[in-house]
């Protein structure tokens, strides 16, 4: 029932940020689809969250650190009652309070703005270490892009994030190969990745980044007592749930046309049938 539960959350969110895209004109579909299944699996089933007491000091903190994947964000925030749906019809317009990256000040439930690649990780570390020394019960999840793995400022925070023995942080890869208009290792390649974060101090863990009931096993890990921070590298698709979007890097960022989102809307619908 979890995994079927996540599987309709999911899909549900993957219809909704679409539309959300078409009425804004402007979003990031293809990371929000390869992120969609990772994000549902945290928001309905694993994060111990409130929406009623969204700065509760024992809830877990989840940093979305490739922050222009809004979509996949605020649908899962709006799901879980952080504020209410009708709000998603917001997205993007002027003085709207979703904007195109997260803003902790307009939004419940975001715990940190993101959007400069290579911020979110940082963040997250130093939510982490306090949790440490304060010996606090929440746990860290941190959902980053395979690009941003370029950048410097993340591997700093994973070695500090090794050398502190971070067991409450467990940062997830959306490894969908893909960024702005090229694959990833063409512009400036990432692996061996699994060998990387190995040598920085922590426990890596390669899955399948669709597979529910496997994100979902990988996530109740994540409550054992640990003395390592743990890395999750799940293998996705950009653009999942959608055919004419999948593993294509034209669509970073881009709107579907009419035609194209009643195709989109269609084969999500199937799916959801089946």
């Amino acid at each position: 029932m979890r995994v079927e539960h996540v599987r309709a959350k999911a899909n549900w969110m993957r219809r909704r940020l679409l539309r959300m895209i078409v009425d804004a004109g402007q979003g990031h579909p293809g990371g929000d689809l390869s992120a969609t299944d990772i994000v549902a699996s945290l928001y309905f089933d694993t994060l111990r969250i409130d929406p009623l007491s969204p700065n509760a000091p024992g809830r877990d903190r989840f940093v979305l650190s490739k922050g222009h994947c809004t979509g996949a964000l605020y649908t899962a925030l709006a799901g879980a009652g952080f504020f209410p749906e009708a709000d998603l019809d917001t997205y993007l317009k002027p003085n709207s309070r979703l904007n195109g990256h997260p803003n902790r000040t307009y939004l419940p439930g975001v715990e940190t703005n993101t959007g400069p690649l290579g911020h979110g990780l940082p963040v997250a570390v130093g939510i982490a270490v306090a949790g440490q020394i304060d010996a606090a019960g929440y746990r860290v999840f941190v959902v980053t892009g395979d690009g941003e793995l370029q950048e410097g400022s993340m591997w700093e925070a994973a070695m500090f994030a090794g050398h502190r023995g971070l067991g409450n942080l467990t940062v997830i890869v959306d490894r969908n190969r893909l960024q702005q208009g090229a694959r990833t290792e063409d512009t400036n390649a990432l692996e061996p990745l699994v060998d990387k974060w190995r040598a920085f101090g922590w426990d890596v863990f390669e899955i399948d980044g669709h597979d529910v009931a496997a994100l979902l096993t990988a996530f109740d890990d994540a409550a054992l007592p640990r003395s390592r921070p743990r890395v999750l590298i799940a293998n996705t698709v950009k653009g999942q749930g959608v055919s004419f979007m999948r593993d294509q890097a034209s669509w970073h960022h881009g709107v579907p046309s009419a035609a194209q989102y009643a195709q989109a809307i269609a084969e999500l619908e199937a799916e959801q049938a089946k």
